[in-house]
């Protein structure tokens, strides 16, 4: 009946990273730091996390003598994040037709 959310963007954080990311393809870390208001190892943990299951790319450089990290979306985090809405979308659907009052 209900399609089964993915533990990986079930996390409020993670699923703020991809939600930023979907939309401008790439970012830097101090990006998605302002964005997600989220403390430095915390994000970093869940770029990790995210980087591991293949939902992005994470690349590190120097920029001005700085230590730069862009992550990128790919293909594999984009088909995730679109099975997690849709999956969402079914869960208001089924409520809707349970409590026609919504």
């Amino acid at each position: 009946m209900f399609k089964e959310l993915d533990p990986m963007l079930h996390s409020q954080l993670r699923l703020q990273i991809i939600s930023l990311l979907i939309g401008i393809k790439s970012a830097e870390f101090t990006y998605l730091l302002e964005k997600t208001g989220a403390t430095r190892g915390n994000i970093s943990v869940q770029i990790t996390k995210l980087k591991d299951a293949g939902y992005i790319d994470v690349q590190k450089s120097f920029k001005k003598n700085y230590p730069l990290t862009t992550c990128k979306i790919t293909p594999k985090g984009v088909s995730a994040f679109e099975k997690y809405v849709e999956a969402l979308q079914d869960y208001l659907k089924l409520d809707k037709k349970s409590h026609p009052s919504f």
